[in-house]
């Protein structure tokens, strides 16, 4: 697959047709589709004494709408039940001249493969695809991109890693016992600086040509797959980069929320939902920009909300994508992601959307998703969130003294919350990732202590979700560059490669092996992966729950102690009734399930044997 436009001129020449089309929104798109009524985006040079007509049977113009600015027009097209693909060809007069625009629709992909979704029997990897692993030099610079330059030492500077990189390691993901891979955007950013990290998109349909192409992208998918392993992808709705053709060259002023000076967004989620929040501050916090590269667009723009909605579907199909995780959730118009997410779930059943929700607290993450009662302002379709809220809550466990709610009965307390959630198995839990200070750094470099809250997340209800290097002990904050720093191993040059265990420390090994050994008997688990999950009430600094289904129980015993401690079971019998002995999943080690010894600031994990 070439990543071409598509827009071939019939009649006259190259240098004629450069004065009139430059390019088309969506570049395709495909037969046998629920989404058959598209609207494409035609950029050109003075369309607006264009017109256009098709006499194509599979095809049927619906309404050409011209922009305010003169060198952009809709097209409404619908796309028969029954059309054929190939190129489609669509007919344009311009000063008493006819010309050709041809448009591919390809045959939809029906294999029963694709689109598998995500959901918590699976374990997610994330990566900083430009820190991660350098596998194609020779696209570490691009000759014509605003930002120039590799200098691993800079920290806001590109350091090469790409795509190429992440197809050579899926191997090594694999073996971590990883099931999916979420990769930070990788859509091209011709940004003057910091483009590395993805999230200012100046192209929605073309994969940035220092991370690789659409086809390298392509490669990655169907090598995931081949594996075994889900392919998650990072979307943006509420901002562009501000050097996206579409904000250089607007279609209309109304494609962005447009402030008199620039207005920072207030981050304060919490006006969506609170009955006594000023409309001054609702308005600041959805319609205010996120930072002065990033303009905010208007979700309410009929055009720029179907530009953002056949995006989205444009990448499921075309690269047989199994789930999207939605940057910045919150600050998008609400109404406008209830028809997005919906108009995907109708076209892809199987497919999965969860949001990031960085916001204050568990109420305020519950509210974006589907089973939160909001009244009838709209109907959220969205699975589940990024779980902050629990994040918090396992920090809290290491970091602070047992009490009422502060230690481990942090975390108790946070999952009695639940309630709030359709399904709270849906939510993504996490320690750390790509926006936030190591998980190692923050609670003081403790590996008893790391392995203690790795030991909570990969039994905690929801889909576990890994960040790159955390494997290898990475443990710096600060600036975002220092928290998505190399990993050693990824580039030609390095000294040392901890994708192996020969380049690995010892320390290095034994967290990499604690978490290779729990995720993959995780696979092995249904209880832990799908199972319910009963907790009880913490006392003397232990805390324990229970994860069980029909054929399984594990028992999850959490010491936060500074001490070593022995535990009495009679009191879980609600649970244990029927079992004799407790089998320790990371020492092998089968012991009576009676008193249990403990040692200090540990998790052990427990499969109960009868």
């Amino acid at each position: 697959m070439k990543y071409l436009f598509l827009i071939f001129l019939a009649v006259i020449s190259t240098s004629l047709y450069a004065q009139t089309i430059e390019r088309v929104d969506p570049p395709n798109w495909w037969t046998g589709m629920k989404y058959n009524n598209i609207e494409l985006l035609v950029k050109g040079k003075n369309l607006r004494d264009v017109t256009f007509s098709t006499n194509e049977k599979d095809i049927t113009i619906t309404d050409v709408v011209y922009a305010e600015n003169p060198d952009y027009v809709y097209l409404d097209i619908a796309i028969s039940d029954d059309a054929a693909p190939g190129i489609k060809k669509i007919d344009y007069r311009y000063k008493k001249k006819s010309y050709v625009l041809n448009y591919e629709l390809k045959p939809r992909n029906s294999s029963p493969d694709i689109h598998q979704g995500i959901n918590s029997g699976d374990v997610i990897y994330l990566i900083t695809p430009d820190r991660f692993a350098n596998g194609d030099t020779t696209n570490d610079v691009v000759e014509g991109m605003r930002e120039q330059g590799c200098n691993r030492i800079e920290m806001d500077a590109r350091h090469g890693g790409d795509l190429r990189g992440v197809i050579n390691k899926l191997d090594y993901i694999k073996s971590l016992g990883m099931t999916a891979t979420w990769l930070n955007p990788v859509e091209e950013n011709n940004m003057d600086a910091t483009s590395y990290h993805g999230y200012a998109f100046t192209d929605h349909f073309k994969v940035d040509p220092r991370f690789g192409t659409n086809d390298e992208y392509l490669e990655y998918v169907n090598k995931s797959h081949e594996r075994g392993l889900k392919v998650v992808k990072d979307v943006v709705y509420n901002h562009f980069g501000i050097k996206h053709y579409l904000i250089i060259d607007l279609p209309s002023k109304s494609w962005l929320h447009n402030w008199d000076e620039f207005t920072r967004t207030n981050y304060r989620a919490s006006t969506l939902m609170d009955p006594h929040a000023s409309q001054a501050d609702k308005k600041k916090m959805l319609d205010g920009w996120f930072d002065v590269t990033m303009p905010d667009i208007n979700q309410n723009n009929i055009h720029a909300a179907n530009y953002l909605i056949q995006y989205s579907i444009w990448w499921i199909e075309e690269f047989g994508l199994d789930a999207f995780r939605v940057d910045t959730y919150p600050y998008s118009d609400q109404k406008f992601m209830s028809r997005l997410t919906k108009t995907i779930y109708d076209e892809y059943p199987g497919f999965t959307i969860f949001g990031e929700a960085w916001v204050t607290g568990v109420t305020e993450q519950a509210w974006v998703t589907s089973g939160f009662h909001r009244g009838k302002d709209f109907t959220s379709y969205m699975d589940g969130v990024t779980d902050f809220s629990m994040k918090d809550a396992i920090i809290a466990a290491v970091k602070e003294d047992f009490g009422w709610n502060s230690g481990v009965a942090k975390i108790y307390n946070e999952l009695a919350w639940d309630y709030l959630y359709k399904d709270p198995s849906a939510n993504v839990v996490f320690i750390d990732n790509h926006d936030l200070d190591r998980f190692l750094g923050v609670i003081g470099g403790d590996l008893r202590d790391y392995k203690m809250a790795l030991g909570i997340l990969f039994t905690m209800r929801g889909i576990p979700q890994l960040y790159y290097g955390a494997e290898i002990n990475m443990d710096r904050g600060g600036h975002h560059g220092h928290l998505r720093q190399d990993f050693p191993g990824g580039w030609p040059d390095d000294k040392t490669d901890k994708f192996t265990a020969e380049g690995r420390t010892d320390e290095e090994n034994g967290t990499w092996n604690y978490i290779s050994k729990l995720t993959n008997w995780r696979l092995t688990n249904d209880a832990v992966r799908y199972g319910k999950l009963m907790q009880f009430i913490p006392e003397d600094n232990i805390y324990v729950y229970f994860r069980y289904n029909d054929k399984q129980t594990v028992m999850v015993v959490v010491n936060a102690d500074k001490e070593d401690k022995e535990l009495a079971t009679q009191r879980f019998e609600e649970r244990t009734k029927g079992f004799s002995k407790a089998r320790d999943v990371i020492s092998g080690e089968t012991v009576p399930l009676g008193i249990l010894k403990l040692k200090a600031r540990t998790t052990t994990v427990f499969e109960l044997v009868k």
